[in-house]
């Protein structure tokens, strides 16, 4: 059993059972990155760079799906909306979550 450690926003909430839907805790994105990220980053392990920290939301969010012009400076403001939904799409997004990692507490 690999250990692997990382660090999340104190005010992050608590990791959702598998299945469950994303409540945007951000262990998924801290330990690896989806396929568009590996693309876009060229980077396998994680923290992804696209993970942020919304403290409006109190949770983390996908910045490839909510500011894809940041992360995809060549695209077109008018081609947004799709970049979402295909982006959305690719890496299951609101399919629930599918991240295996347990705490040590």
């Amino acid at each position: 059993m690999q250990t692997t450690t990382i660090h999340l926003h104190h005010a992050a909430p608590d990791q959702p059972a598998e299945g469950q839907p994303c409540n945007g805790c951000g262990v998924c994105c801290a330990l690896e990155t989806c396929p568009a990220a590996r693309l876009r980053f060229l980077q396998k392990q994680g923290p992804c760079p696209a993970l942020e920290w919304s403290a409006d939301e109190s949770r983390y969010r996908c910045g490839l799906l909510a500011r894809p012009g940041h992360y995809l400076g060549w695209l077109p403001t008018s081609a947004a909306p799709l970049a979402r939904r295909l982006l959305a799409r690719w890496i299951a997004a609101g399919r629930g979550c599918d991240c295996s990692a347990s705490s040590a507490d």
